[in-house]
């Protein structure tokens, strides 16, 4: 035996192996028990050689039956039979010739053809890779006198009916071989029922029936026909179906029993005839074992009842027909051990959202371990949903979202101790391609690039692969992959195909594809453009429980390629005779997976649009019933609010007939009052969108969810909404009043807010209630009207402005909520100071005399305070004058002045002109090239660019501020060098004095005095007090 194994090595090279043949049973055991193995039976194969003889030709008439028998040597295992010639080529076979499964070779009829000297039977025995060769038979075929054609009768079987035994899960052969001239054909059937079509095959020619795998159902009688046109024959075969051991719920399973505990070995298999169960404890028959009162045997069960320590053992249950038997061992260990988990510690589970997640929790103890999960805070047990918990401690979330990410902890506890592990769930971001590549159509040699944008989550490291017809891309320098896009440069007709980009993540993929084709560049002649056909050819096709793939074919583009289609849909089961669009796919597919929803009768049509226009609609399709499932999503909108002070209105956006996904659909009202109540109350409702609660505390707060339901399931967990109960009056004012005067209209008033319970409701402020009492002046009425300042909010102060001064005003303040104020605050009063009074209500000018007049008024509507006198204030009226300045003095002085100034000039030309020599002031002007001086024209003594009938501009030359002074320039070299006199100004009359000043100082003086205005005659108001 190998050293440190279970294997026995019998090594028969120096002995005869049939020394070895019998049957072998190997038993291990140790300190636990025993366990035994199957019987092993050894047989030593055989091939043995053909007996010699010596086979006499057979001779036969053209048109009789005919069998050449093969009769190999019997071998271990059997031989495979096969005829061939003396080249060791397979004899043809045929309807009319053909191999029997013994062996044998048959005729229906023989032919001339048929003749010949080497008919071999080769034997292959398979074990020894040998082939036994029979003597070969020669067949020689007379045609002396034809045979009259006959109607078929059976060679094998033999007589009208048969039967056949077979074992449960092997393979059924029967066989029919006719002979008959003409050849016959043959067919099955069976009499008590049909054919197993996925089981069942026709061999050599339709002679043989083979059945696998076969089962109780198959036994019954099967009659093979075979029939020419002379007539038919009929052959019953009856089959019997018998069955070795088999088990029907599998084999006995291991025991792990604490101490004091219950447990049952079941050994529960069938076969045909019933079989026997004997049962054994360690390899002994359990009659002659040592007797235990914890364990009690009834035919297929053994009973284990307040099992005992020490009492572990391994039992062998033994299940046997006359066609075979079954042997398991189960290990039966009566153990106390405290639990473990087998998870490994702080192992981390990846799942992609919406996507299944299963943590496991692997524990061993025994007692077996009870299995609690808790997530993060351990604030509840994880035992409903979205969380199952399987029977092995397993955690399922069926489908898992954002918020089911974090840490999980797994406790096993039994009666030894406990035992914790932590694990963790993170939940992905699926991975989706925003932007598939689009059907591209490109002129051969030129560029093309497929886009494939794709989103995915950001903790996983994506792959991108792109493939050419579902294999990989060419290995050609042409091709360029880049992150999100594939380029193909100088195309080629052999580009053409379907480019599929995939990208991967360690936990999920997606794809998409898009075809390419390669065109000759051709010119394009003038053309017409118009709307396109409708699509037409409709067909659904990979039909899903919530999806189908449509196709269609794009009707004539009319020279305006296709942008998009339009696909609508109608649903007849909700919204007959209304189309409703369900999605759009570009103008170059002409398929698109739809998404749909349970509970809708679908049907489809199909719209093209293009640069023109939208087409008519194709015809459409057939009707595709999705079946209805429970809601996948719940009513949105809840509110909860109260009409009264003790009840909650619960209501909702209720969903639509398509979003209801089955019939029977209700609403599941659920509310508890929030931070009291732990248990939700519910109630079910059908046809309506609200829900009053009745008998609820005023204005609390509760938690509101709202779940659909119908016939096939609930909607996914709802979100939970807020509200509250209904409001009442506030039932007290506020406490701690007071009033801070400011100044005669102005007053500032505080109080403690109203505590919450006592609003009774949402706070919406306080309203502050005022009314001037009356004046505190005794001629002013008694003056009533109440105002009222609001001041929104959680408020505890403001301002109460607009008040009359020298008055006495009262008020008081309340609280409001939603549903109205609450009492007052004791009303209190307070007085504004004196204020600024207002005018006299009138004024009247009487006894007007030359010297005197005389003024009476009456005292002011408001007085505001106590008068204590009255200011009179007065001024003389003075009568305008209009001057005309044409009549002025001074400008009569100065056109003089002027015109003076000119001959002056004219003058001093004339004598330097006569003297034939130049002007002193020439020769600065010459040293200074100001730009902006014009010098005087020695060809007709006159300034250049002078316009006589612009006396009021001052002369080229000059540079005029924006304040209408004259300022000298940077050169000396000006006429103001060589003036006389004094200051440049006018007398008061308008009389000229001077125009130019040979000092800066003097211009700057005389600047100032043409700015002077003489002072008006009356330039004061005189005042007179008078007081009461």
């Amino acid at each position: 035996m190998r050293p440190r194994s279970g294997t026995l090595v019998v090594d028969i090279s120096g002995e005869k192996a049939e020394h070895y043949e019998g049957v072998y049973q190997c038993t291990a055991r140790n300190e636990h028990g025993t366990a035994v193995s199957n019987n092993i039976v050894i047989r030593q194969s055989r091939s043995p050689l053909w007996s010699k003889e010596r086979n006499e030709p057979i001779v036969v008439q053209e048109g009789v039956s005919l069998v050449l028998q093969c009769r190999p040597p019997a071998g271990l295992p059997p031989p495979i039979i096969f005829w061939m010639d003396n080249n060791f080529q397979r004899l043809p076979q045929s309807n009319r010739v053909s191999q029997a499964l013994n062996g044998d070779l048959y005729f229906s009829n023989v032919l001339k053809e048929d003749s010949r000297n080497d008919y071999i039977c080769y034997a292959r025995f398979p074990h020894t890779q040998t082939i036994q060769q029979k003597q070969p038979i020669t067949v020689r075929v007379l045609n002396q006198a034809p045979v009259d054609e006959r109607k078929p009768s059976f060679l094998i079987p033999s007589g009208p009916s048969s039967s056949k035994m077979v074992l449960r899960g092997q393979v059924l052969e029967m066989e029919c071989i006719a002979e008959g001239l003409p050849t016959p054909d043959i067919s099955w059937t069976k009499v008590s029922g049909e054919l197993p079509a996925k089981r069942t095959s026709f061999l050599h020619y339709h002679k043989t029936l083979r059945i696998v795998n076969v089962s109780e159902s198959d036994s019954g009688d099967y009659r093979c026909t075979a029939g020419n046109r002379l007539g038919s024959v009929h052959h019953t075969i009856r089959v019997a179906v018998k069955a070795a051991p088999y088990w029907i719920s599998g084999p006995p399973k291991n025991l792990v029993l604490a101490p004091r505990e219950t447990g049952l070995l079941i050994c529960r298999a069938s076969g045909t005839p019933k079989p026997t169960i004997t049962w054994a404890m360690n390899g002994i028959p359990i009659e002659n074992s040592p007797k235990d009162l914890s364990r009690k045997v009834e035919d297929d069960t053994v009973m284990f009842t307040d099992v005992q320590s020490g009492s572990s053992a391994v039992y062998q249950c033994n299940v046997s027909n006359e066609y075979g038997y079954l042997l398991s061992n189960a290990f039966v260990n009566v153990l106390s051990e405290p639990p473990r988990v087998l998870t490994p510690a702080n192992k981390v589970y990846q799942v992609i959202r919406n996507h299944q997640a299963l943590i496991d929790c692997s524990s061993f103890g025994s007692p077996i371990p009870k299995i609690t999960w808790f997530k993060d805070s351990r604030s509840s047990t994880l035992d409903g949903d979205p969380y199952i918990l399987h029977d092995n401690g397993t955690l399922e979330v069926h489908v898992a979202q954002a918020r089911n990410s974090g840490k999980y902890i797994c406790v096993a506890r039994n009666t030894l101790g406990i035992y914790e592990n932590h694990v963790y769930l993170e939940v992905k971001e699926p991975t989706r391609i925003l932007k598939q590549p689009e059907y591209k159509v490109v002129q051969r040699g030129r560029s093309v690039e497929f886009e494939c944008k794709v989103k995915h989550d950001p903790s996983l490291i994506p792959t991108m692969t792109w493939l050419k017809d579902n294999g990989e891309l060419p290995d050609d320098e042409r091709f360029i992959v880049d992150s999100d896009s594939l380029t193909i440069a100088d195309v080629v007709e052999s580009d053409e195909g379907v480019y599929t980009c995939i990208m991967n993540t360690t936990l999920d993929h997606d794809s998409a594809s898009a075809e390419l084709t390669v065109v000759e560049a051709t010119p394009t002649p003038a053309v017409a453009y118009d709307r396109p056909d409708a699509p037409t050819d409709l067909e659904l096709t990979d039909q899903r429980e919530k999806s189908v793939q449509l196709t269609w074919t794009p009707g004539d583009e009319h020279n305006s390629p296709i942008q998009k289609f339009l696909i609508q849909y109608e649903d007849s089961l909700h919204h007959r005779g209304h189309w409703h669009n369900l999605t759009e796919v570009p103008g170059t597919k002409t398929t698109a997976r739809l998404k749909l929803s349970p509970y809708v009768h679908y049907t489809f049509r199909v719209l093209a649009l293009n640069a023109v226009g939208l087409s008519h609609p194709s015809f459409p399709s057939r009707m595709y019933k999705t079946n209805p499932s429970g809601p996948d999503e719940n009513p949105t909108g809840v509110e909860g609010f109260g009409t009264e002070h003790d009840n909650l209105v619960i209501t909702w956006k209720p969903l639509s007939g398509l979003q209801s996904n089955g019939p029977g659909l209700q609403y599941k009202v659920m509310w508890r009052q929030k931070e009291v109540e732990k248990d939700w109350t519910s109630v079910t409702v059908a046809n309506v969108s609200k829900f009053v609660v009745s008998g609820t505390p005023t204005f609390v707060p509760y938690e509101l969810r709202v779940q659909a339901v119908n016939e096939y399931g609930v909607g996914p967990e709802p979100a939970i909404a807020h509200g509250h109960s209904g409001e009442d009056l506030p039932v007290a004012a506020p406490d701690n009043v007071q009033v801070l005067v400011l100044n005669s209209s102005l007053a500032e008033v505080h109080w403690d807010p109203v505590p919450p319970k006592a609003i009774r409701g949402r706070l919406k402020g306080y309203k502050v209630y005022y009314w001037r009492e009356r004046s505190l002046h005794k001629h002013n009425p008694h003056h009533v009207e109440k105002q009222i300042l609001t001041f929104s909010g959680n408020h505890s102060h403001g301002m109460l402005p607009g008040l009359h001064p020298f008055s006495l005003y009262s008020f008081n303040i309340r609280v409001y909520n939603g549903k109205g104020e609450g009492p007052a605050s004791p009303s209190q009063q307070f007085e504004t100071p004196e204020g600024v009074p207002g005018i006299p209500s009138s004024l009247t000018v009487t006894n007007p005399n030359l010297d005197s007049l005389t003024l009476e008024w009456a005292p002011p509507h408001d007085r505001n305070g106590r008068l204590t006198g009255y200011t009179l204030k007065y001024q003389p009226a003075v009568a305008s004058r209009q001057v005309d300045i044409a009549t002025q003095g001074w400008f009569i002085g100065l056109m003089c002045a002027i015109a003076l100034l000119i001959l002056i000039l004219l003058i001093i030309c004339f004598i330097q002109r006569n003297k034939g020599g130049k002007y002193p002031v020439k020769e600065k002007e010459d040293a200074h090239t100001d730009p902006e001086f014009q010098p005087m024209k020695d060809d007709d003594c006159t300034f250049g660019e002078y316009s006589d009938n612009e006396d009021h501009k001052p002369l080229k030359g000059s540079r005029t501020p924006s304040n209408g002074t004259v300022k000298r320039d940077d050169s000396d070299d000006s006429l103001v060098d060589y003036g006389e006199g004094g200051d440049g100004q006018f007398n008061e009359d308008g009389s000229f004095i001077g125009q130019y000043s040979g000092k800066s100082a003097s211009r700057e003086t005389a600047e100032g005095h043409e700015s002077s205005e003489a002072p008006s005659p009356i330039n004061a108001m005189n005042s007179l007090n008078s007081f009461v």
